[in-house]
């Protein structure tokens, strides 16, 4: 061989090198006289097959929830960006060309590239594509500063007000909600059968998202918890009783409907927005009755622990982030802040 076909030689395996570091590599197109070519070539999926195909296998495998999110991703994002492209010839470079022109945060984005990432990994495994081209790679770019999460909880008047000119099955869903600190998924989810009477105990263990439409574990592990049931929270439940205990099942329904809740949009549309203008309380969603027991509870000086483990969190230093403006020095277990805010709820129902 001469030094020309030697370095020539040397360029093509860099090339070549290159092309796999890459995950470009394509040994059909590299070497189209080889006799082992016809080994190597991928089947010839297109991005929407492939991506259609991967979703309907993947959908008994996961959380409808999760499921959901991938739908939307793949359906509306990722296959009108690549659908008439063969499978095996998507590149990095493409993928970077398309994310290069969000203006969406890096969270957002990787949440948007995490399950093409999967299903390209899934192809990988099955011998479709002979690299994932988005191992190992994330896009990251200089992002604003990361908005702050909104804590706006009501007051102990506008509490007094909600529950005022709430009335029947909603106005007992108010007080457990403001007193328990349950997510909306996990307050619909829950059952007669997670009240230990005896032991003044609330088990919470599942949770319906509007995207399920049914029971699925909890957010977090975490979240699987027994919590403590109060004066109001319990004397809300025994009013409930009359509405739903005989049908042995679900403990809030729907008035509208008589049927349990599905997700918290038909709660904030049918039962909860109109509650707050009748009230005469200014719109926030129900999610912030969350962040109101937490800080209730935390400004009369409950202890950290404690409303750590009322909530869910997976450790206090979480509680304490969120919650920082409103921890105060004192340390209860819950009877301290129903002594200060629950008169409030006293007055009405005296």
């Amino acid at each position: 061989p001469t030094p020309a076909n030697l370095k020539r030689a040397a360029n093509h395996r860099a090339a070549i090198l290159l092309a796999i570091e890459n995950g470009t590599f394509d040994y059909s197109v590299t070497f189209p006289n080889s006799k082992n070519a016809h080994k190597f070539a991928p089947t010839q999926y297109t991005v929407r097959t492939y991506l259609n195909e991967w979703l309907a296998n993947k959908k008994p495998t996961i959380k409808a929830s999760t499921y959901h999110d991938y739908y939307k991703t793949i359906t509306h994002m990722v296959i009108p960006q690549f659908e008439g492209k063969l499978l095996h010839h998507l590149t990095r470079a493409d993928i970077r060309s398309w994310v290069s022109g969000m203006t969406c945060s890096n969270k957002r984005i990787a949440n948007i590239l995490s399950p093409l990432r999967a299903a390209l990994q899934d192809a990988k495994h099955d011998g479709l594509i002979h690299d994932n081209p988005l191992y190992g790679w994330t896009y990251k770019r200089n992002d604003p500063p990361v908005k702050k999460l909104t804590i706006d909880p009501f007051t102990a008047e506008e509490q007094a007000a909600i529950i005022k000119f709430a009335s029947g099955q909603i106005r007992n869903q108010c007080i457990v909600f403001f007193w328990t600190g349950m997510r909306t998924s996990e307050l619909i989810a829950l059952e007669w059968s997670d009240i230990d009477w005896e032991r003044k105990k609330i088990r919470i263990n599942k949770a319906i998202t509007q995207a399920s439409q049914s029971e699925e574990t909890t957010k977090t592990a975490t979240g699987r918890r027994e919590i403590d049931m109060k004066q109001h929270v319990e004397k809300a439940l025994i009013d409930q009783k009359q509405y739903t205990l005989l049908r042995g099942g679900k403990i809030f329904y729907n008035p509208r409907t008589n049927e349990p809740w599905l997700g918290d949009q038909a709660i904030r549309k049918t039962a909860w927005t109109p509650l707050l203008k009748k009230a005469g309380v200014r719109y926030r969603n129900p999610y912030q009755t969350r962040h109101t027991f937490a800080s209730m509870m935390l400004s009369a000086g409950e202890n950290i622990s404690w409303v750590s483990a009322q909530m869910g969190h997976s450790n206090i230093l979480i509680t304490a982030k969120t919650y920082a403006r409103w921890i105060s020095t004192n340390e209860q277990h819950g009877d301290k802040a129903f002594e200060i805010f629950g008169q409030h709820l006293g007055n009405i129902e005296n």
